[in-house]
């Protein structure tokens, strides 16, 4: 009994956390996305420094390779003067320096091909946080659009559903009233008859003319004006 009770205890636990990861999965991601960022932004930082390096050992090896034949061009003019004691010298300083240029050779063989597949690891990284972020931002959307569909708790505000079938009602509210202000109009005796048949040529219009009220006012400014008493 008691291994039933700490099985059913870890399957809740289990289910709890799943719960937890679901209701937070955006936040998550978000964070995921952060760390993963400056995670790729550290090796690119760590590549330029690689590649920087690498340039100084290149110059380094130009530096040695000429010290090597300036003093190999010393050495046969040395030895051309009879001084073999100096060649000598500049022979070991030139067994120095060719060995060293081989080292530096040898070393920056080994990191271009190590340079290869970091600036692959790094190019392919910077694809994927690409892809991720891109696939954030649609996530992000669908996430919104699955909230709306969601069926709204009481303390919840209103659902896309609720506010469609409030417009609904509203319209057929505005249609209603619509339909009521012309059936009134239509119901009052003779409306706009009149005027309907004066426009088709069949008695005078039962609106004063605009012509008329100009030719009124004429007259009246034409008319002499009365003496002031």
């Amino acid at each position: 009994m008691l291994r039933l009770f700490r099985t059913l205890a870890r399957g809740a636990a289990a289910r709890a956390e799943e719960d937890l990861f679901d209701r937070n999965a955006l936040l998550i991601l978000d964070q995921q996305i952060r760390e993963t960022r400056a995670a790729l932004e550290r090796s690119r930082q760590a590549l330029a420094a690689s590649v920087a390096g690498d340039r100084a050992e290149e110059r380094r090896l130009a530096e040695v390779e000429a010290r090597a034949t300036d003093l190999e061009t010393r050495a046969v003019a040395a030895l051309q003067s009879g001084r073999d004691d100096l060649a000598s010298e500049a022979a070991e300083a030139i067994a120095e320096l060719e060995a060293e240029r081989d080292a530096i050779r040898a070393a920056r063989g080994r990191f271009a091909a190590e340079l290869v597949r970091i600036r692959a690891a790094v190019a392919d990284a910077t694809r994927r946080q690409a892809d991720l972020e891109r696939g954030r931002r649609l996530a992000a959307a669908a996430e919104t659009a699955r909230r709306l569909r969601v069926r709204a708790t009481p303390e919840d505000r209103a659902t896309l559903k609720e506010a469609e079938a409030t417009l609904a009602r509203l319209r057929s509210l505005q249609a209603e009233a619509d339909d009521t202000e012309e059936a009134l109009r239509e119901a009052e005796p003779g409306a706009d008859l009149a005027e309907r048949m004066a426009r088709a040529g069949f008695g005078p219009s039962p609106r004063p003319a605009p012509s008329a009220i100009l030719d009124r006012l004429r007259a009246r400014a034409e008319a002499p004006r009365q003496p002031a008493a």
